[in-house]
């Protein structure tokens, strides 16, 4: 008679090697996050000045500003202020007005910026993520958008969306209309990050 044994055997084994306790994968993104941010010096440019690259060019135009820029890093303005003046200095980044209001400040990637954002060292981990294959990476960024979205509420900090999930957002037949601005959305800002994001229910 066949040893069906085996199959209990097999079942046990696989299972334990599908159970990934949830501390051992807080402990693998901790670890990545180290490594994502030993691979940031490059360039001359340090882990805080690449996460205020970065934000600069996913921010849309209500967002590209210094204070935006503070809650969505959650540094001091004084941290802010100076990561800011070094980029200015590197020739990385330019400010300017909002509109006729001296005291709104818009930030905006110059051509050198955005050479150096090009060699982004997170690019490297963008590749990995797409080598997961469509499902696998799926799986992931839905889990990944989960726990981010809980520990935002968590502790309350805002969500820094964009118009395919914000409540203010009013989809028309051509464009996206903002309740909270008032005004439609450029094209280009539809899905890239907002202040005012506020998470459909």
């Amino acid at each position: 008679m066949p040893d069906r044994g085996w199959c209990c055997r097999l079942s046990k084994k696989t299972d334990r090697t599908e159970n990934v306790s949830a501390g051992q994968t807080l402990a693998q993104l901790e670890r990545l996050a180290r490594l994502m941010r030993s691979a940031s010096h490059a360039h001359s440019v340090n882990a805080a000045q690449w996460e205020a690259l970065r934000y600069i060019s996913r921010a849309n135009s209500f967002s590209n500003s210094p204070s935006a820029l503070t809650r969505y890093l959650g540094a001091t303005k004084g941290t802010i202020s100076q990561t800011l003046l070094s980029l200015i200095e590197k020739g990385t980044i330019a400010k300017s007005s909002r509109g006729n209001d001296a005291r709104s400040v818009v930030l905006v990637l110059t051509e050198a910026g955005q050479k150096i954002l090009d060699a982004d060292p997170l690019s490297n981990l963008d590749k990995a993520i797409a080598n997961l294959g469509d499902k696998t990476a799926k799986r992931f960024s839905k889990g990944l958008s989960e726990i981010l979205a809980s520990e935002i509420a968590r502790q309350n900090e805002p969500s820094f969306g964009n118009c395919k999930t914000c409540a203010h957002a009013n989809q028309q037949r051509d464009s996206v209309h903002c309740k909270i601005m008032g005004l439609n959305v450029p094209p280009v800002d539809v899905e890239k990050f907002c202040v005012y994001h506020f998470e459909k229910k």
